[in-house]
């Protein structure tokens, strides 16, 4: 008998180093992804992975006290989300910090000496550290790419902090633009005051006709000055004071002389203070809508969807239905078979849907695109220091009721309005949203319950409950 029968074969000694070697360099990448510089500090150079101890503690740190404080004071959390200097900072952090990490991992790989393991370990920690860094640092980059568009959607916000209420509302002009070939600019086609409670988020939809005329601007404002009489000049409708002032920019110290002309001629017609305004581009309107998930709404009536007589390509049928982004917009557009004043009705039907609709949890699932669609289809004044403000109050409106009174006929003569009747209108709906006055007691020889015109419940001659009810998702 030969040999030394104590002694272990060479070969699993070998087998048993290989072995340990590739656990330590699996142990080295696992540490990286646990803690970031741990690596460097157990087995490379100590300095670098001090530094990167400290960043990542200093970050956790951060994470941590800042989820404590949101969890303790919500709003805090807005501000931070709608702050655009904290975006910045978000994505340049976010940025840097994936290419600090993927060169971690890098180096870690260097640290376990890839060139002593054997071939299968070799590829195997190859695959293994590609895959730690690629995740790692996409996560982060797909963070700093969200970050970016929530920054760039803040952009579209003027500077500024919240404003005051008027007399415990903020009024907010809402401007549905149009534009084509034969029409000049961007002009508004829908005009809508969203009027809110400052404190209980409870709305009231005040809805103005394009084709008002004969009405007086704010006095004192510019457009007073240069229609003293109310505008009552040839083909002057409501929806032409934007042409108007666009062709006169000289007169208005502004970026914008078309919007703000509108709001003097609304706060003359109202009698409220328009503290803010909103222009949605209708065009794009349906990529939000797209962006929200879609919308439900009850279909009342066959809508035709594609333009006017042999334009027609379609139709959205009755029912409840879930409409696309190019669906609602034609719910809301539509004029085939309808008139102006049932198209109000279903555009107020849409908003309240979209305002009752949209969860919190839809918003953030679909973040990055309602960001990019409300960046390319929106323009205001509203502050991005009062957003915060803003959500909050709209968050609280899902819970409530939205009250709407409509400047229409068969109340309101549109081509001679009688402005101290509006202000007593637009007054009466806010006092019983406020709960000042009950609401009137329905009479039975009024509107027809059952009777649907143009897609809206009610007629031109008995008027659409949408536009006028303390209940619009009840009316719709």
């Amino acid at each position: 008998m030969t040999g030394d029968t104590g002694r272990v074969p060479e070969i699993a000694v070998d087998e048993r180093a290989a072995r340990v070697r590739f656990r330590r360099a699996l142990t080295l990448m696992a540490f990286t992804l646990l803690v970031p510089g741990s690596a460097q500090l157990i087995a490379g150079n100590r300095d670098i992975g001090r530094v990167a101890i400290r960043v990542w503690l200093l970050s956790l740190v951060t994470l941590v006290a800042g989820a404590i404080a949101i969890a303790v004071h919500p709003p805090l959390g807005l501000r931070l989300a709608l702050n655009a200097d904290v975006m910045l900072a978000a994505r340049l952090y976010m940025l840097v910090g994936a290419v600090a990490w993927a060169a971690l991992f890098i180096d870690a790989w260097r640290i376990g000496q890839p060139l002593t393991l054997r071939l299968p370990h070799r590829r195997a920690i190859v695959g293994v550290n590609g895959i730690l860094c690629f995740s790692v640092a996409g996560t982060l980059l797909f963070g700093a790419h969200l970050a970016a568009a929530q920054r760039d959607f803040l952009t579209i916000f003027a500077d500024g902090d919240l404003g005051a209420a008027h007399d415990g509302r903020y009024n907010v002009l809402l401007l549905g633009g149009d534009s084509g070939a034969d029409r000049w600019g961007l002009r508004p086609d829908s005009m809508t005051v969203a009027s809110v409670d400052a404190q209980t988020g409870r709305t009231v939809m005040i809805g103005l006709p394009r084709n008002m005329q004969n009405f007086r601007f704010r006095e004192g404002s510019v457009m007073d000055k240069q229609f003293p009489k109310g505008f009552n000049c040839d083909g002057c409708y409501l929806n032409g004071v934007s042409t108007w002032a666009e062709d006169h920019t000289d007169l208005f110290d502004s970026d914008h002389p078309g919007v703000d002309a509108t709001k003097m001629a609304i706060e003359g017609i109202t009698g409220l203070e328009i503290n803010y305004w909103v222009m949605v581009n209708m065009k794009g309107f349906k990529r939000l809508v797209n962006a929200f998930g879609g919308v439900t709404l009850n279909v009342r009536q066959r809508i035709p969807v594609g333009g006017l007589g042999s334009d027609v390509t379609g139709y959205i049928e009755p029912g409840k239905r879930k409409l696309n982004g190019h669906d609602a917009l034609w719910y809301a557009r539509s004029r085939e078979g309808s008139d102006d004043y049932s198209r109000m009705a279903r555009q107020k039907c849409v908003m309240t849907a979209l305002l009752t609709q949209v969860s919190p949890k839809q918003a953030l699932t679909n973040f990055q695109e309602i960001a990019e669609a409300s960046s390319a289809m929106i323009s205001t004044d509203i502050p991005g220091g009062a957003l915060s403000d803003f959500v909050q109050l709209a968050l609280r409106a899902r819970k409530e009721n939205v009250s709407t009174v409509s400047l229409v006929p068969p109340k309101v003569n549109t081509a001679h309005p009688d402005i101290d009747l509006v202000h007593r209108m637009v007054a009466n709906a806010i006092d019983r949203a406020e709960g000042v006055k009950k609401a009137p007691a329905k009479k039975k020889s009024g509107k027809a319950t059952g009777k649907v015109t143009g897609g809206a419940k009610g007629s031109r001659n008995d008027g659409y409950t949408a536009n006028e009810t303390d209940d619009v998702a009840a009316a719709c």
